[in-house]
């Protein structure tokens, strides 16, 4: 791992976020921003998912005032509603059967910030995930080797979830994992931060 001129740090608990970064071979710290991630009132997918993303990394800011810093959020979306994490494994099962031979977007939003200037760079990537019509057991087999309870929408798709889908499409295969590497790699360009490390 490479150390970049400043300190990167991802504002995320998220395991799967951490695994995705360190494909860029950079070296970074990561912390839980601990926000409250409820919608407000009228606010669209897109616009929650980019305030959320430039709050986690705001939450921050404060802690490591030269660092640049990362903060990402998505959501799934069917028919203008959001799908939050189920949670449990009832909400779980009701997930996967409104999403069953559906088409379901998922939108991450991205922001990179640098603490020092409390200069930002956010945008939001679109992933859309066409389901296999899927039968009841198949969803509960799936629920139990995974326990998708903290992912949007309810599956992995770096895991075994990659078997209820039809199709996939979008410009990131990352983004449908929770951190677009294509449009992080420009933010860091912008940054100064020269990739390959």
């Amino acid at each position: 791992m490479k150390h970049p001129s400043r300190p990167l740090i991802l504002a995320s608990s998220s395991p799967f976020r951490r695994e995705l970064l360190g494909k860029l071979g950079l070296a970074f710290e990561h912390q839980s921003p601990d926000i409250d991630e409820s919608a407000r009132p009228g606010e669209t997918p897109t616009e929650l998912v980019l305030r959320l993303a430039r709050a986690k990394a705001g939450a921050l800011a404060q802690a490591h005032p030269g660092a640049l810093i990362i903060g990402s959020d998505q959501v799934a979306v069917i028919d203008d509603q959001v799908l939050g994490k189920p949670g449990d494994h009832a909400n779980a099962v009701a997930q996967l059967r409104r999403a069953s031979g559906r088409r379901v977007t998922f939108l991450t939003g991205l922001c990179l910030l640098d603490a020092a200037s409390g200069r930002h760079q956010s945008g939001c990537e679109r992933f859309q995930v066409q389901f296999r019509t899927l039968r009841d057991d198949q969803i509960e087999r799936y629920i139990e080797q995974e326990q998708p309870f903290n992912c949007a929408g309810s599956f992995k798709s770096e895991g075994l979830g990659i078997v209820l889908f039809k199709s996939l499409e979008g410009r990131d295969p990352n983004a449908l994992v929770g951190l677009p590497l294509i449009m992080l790699t420009d933010f860091l360009a912008a940054e100064g931060v020269a990739l390959p490390a």
